[in-house]
């Protein structure tokens, strides 16, 4: 995960919101109580993930954000998924 999101073991059930960033350069979004795990599965590594990321392997994590609930971890991923690309980029810079 060379220059990407650093991954911490999630094994307390808490939500989180994650973008990654595929081969071709496009950005992915979703949803996980493990963000560990939910890469893993994404790069082939793992069964599971999602079909858009399959045909673009390998994805990095750029960002991985703790929600409260799945809810709000739900609601997150709806408002990333409407944010251009330049506002993703920048939410995965941190802004």
């Amino acid at each position: 995960m060379k220059g990407g999101a650093s991954l911490t073991p999630v094994s307390d059930g808490s939500w989180h919101v994650y973008l990654l960033r595929c081969a071709d350069g496009s950005l992915y979004a979703g949803i996980t109580t493990d963000p560990e795990r939910r890469l893993a599965e994404h790069n082939g590594e793992r069964p599971g993930g999602a079909r858009y990321t399959r045909a673009r392997r390998p994805v990095e994590l750029v960002r991985s954000e703790t929600c409260g609930d799945r809810s709000e971890a739900s609601r997150l991923e709806a408002r990333l998924k409407g944010l251009t690309r330049p506002q993703k980029e920048a939410w995965a810079q941190g802004d």
